[in-house]
């Protein structure tokens, strides 16, 4: 199979679908790899690290989707590479679909088959090509956070671990899985207090055993929310519904009971985001505010350290990678329910529940799709 992977083109998007080690993984295997001139640079990988592990590069985008049978990325593909998207030809990323209509009527539009990296699942329920950059972009959301606060960036000038004498930062965490746990770990190590939100009881038991009484638990309702932010200083939204659009769950009624210049980091913001008053931002232009209530929404947090996250992603997604590639996409998927799961657009049909339901949209089954 010809394996291709073209440069990222979303703004300030420096991650690469594949790391010279997957490359000499999928030559290793029999295949043929395209890589798109100084597509990994950003996440700093040469092209020569690639003609090593035995890669091909290429001039163009327009030449690695021609010519490849399978489109490997990071991103969602923007308009000008769902045009070069055929019928028959694979592409693997990440979609997120459900907050998306354009994209998802191109990618129908294409007859292509999308298998989406977020909604392949495991053994244990989890999402493991999610679960990396949740992680990263988890451990990423404080940090961020306490930039926004600074007062230069028109947050309110708490510094979140506080010093001798004056009381560090309230962090909420909306939601205690990957994300949460993720973000909680360095909110806490930078000193605030901090308060994790969510409906699992057992989750929020295992929140409570790990941090040793480090942080406060509570169980997720509307009633402890509207509680909680009026003394936040940082709220950090960290739900996730797989496939689906996130629910909103701070209104912007809610964002006068909060204090001036306090922040909301919407990690959801790729499906869609968790704050009635998120919308996407770039690493460009970061933050915007909203009665003043400081906003962070950037769509692909983990591509501020595009070395890490392609590294962690692509170790992730290399198995799934080289059986898509060895077998061809239905037998791997036939044999795997999990990669099953990825699917979500195959010959013109939508094929993910959670997508159609948030976007009225009919659906035919992953199962059905095979046979077509």
């Amino acid at each position: 199979m010809k394996i291709g992977c073209p440069k990222e083109i979303k703004p300030q998007e420096f991650r690469v679908g594949m790391t010279p080690d997957a490359a000499r993984e999928a030559v290793g295997h029999g295949h043929e790899v395209l890589i798109e001139k100084n597509a990994g640079v950003g996440a700093g990988f040469a092209d020569a690290d690639y003609v090593a592990a035995g890669a091909r590069i290429v001039d163009t985008a327009e030449e690695v989707f021609a010519q490849a049978d399978m489109i490997v990325k990071v991103k969602e593909p923007q308009a000008i590479e769902r045009k070069r998207l055929r019928k028959g030809q694979v592409l693997f990323t990440y979609l997120h679909l459900a907050p998306d209509p354009e994209q998802t009527r191109d990618l129908i539009d294409s007859g292509a088959t999308c298998i989406a990296y977020e909604t392949v699942t495991d053994a244990r329920g989890g999402l493991p090509l999610l679960a990396p950059m949740s992680e990263v972009a988890g451990r990423l959301a404080p940090q961020v956070g306490a930039w926004t606060l600074q007062k230069a960036n028109g947050g309110s000038g708490v510094l979140l671990g506080g010093v001798p004498g004056v009381a560090p930062a309230n962090v909420v965490i909306i939601g205690g899985g990957v994300v949460g746990t993720a973000a909680a770990r360095v909110a806490v190590g930078m000193g605030a207090r901090v308060t994790v939100l969510d409906r699992s009881v057992p989750r929020l038991s295992y929140l409570d055993d790990i941090f040793h009484g480090k942080l406060v638990t509570q169980y997720s309702s509307a009633g402890a929310l509207a509680e909680l932010l009026p003394t936040a200083d940082m709220v950090i939204g960290a739900v996730l519904i797989p496939g689906a659009a996130a629910p909103k769950l701070v209104s912007r009624a809610q964002l006068k009971s909060m204090k001036p210049g306090s922040a909301l980091v919407d990690v959801a913001i790729d499906q869609g985001g968790c704050f009635e008053t998120s919308r996407a931002t770039t690493h460009q232009d970061p933050v915007y505010e909203v009665d003043g209530v400081m906003h962070y929404c950037v769509a692909n947090m983990p591509g501020a350290v595009a070395h890490t996250s392609t590294q962690a992603l692509g170790n992730a997604t290399m198995p799934f990678m080289l059986a898509l590639a060895n077998k061809g996409w239905k037998q791997a998927c036939r044999d795997d329910r999990h990669l099953l799961n990825g699917l979500n657009v195959h010959a013109g049909r939508l094929t993910y529940e959670a997508v159609g339901r948030a976007l009225d949209m009919p659906v035919i089954s992953a199962s059905e799709a095979l046979e077509i």
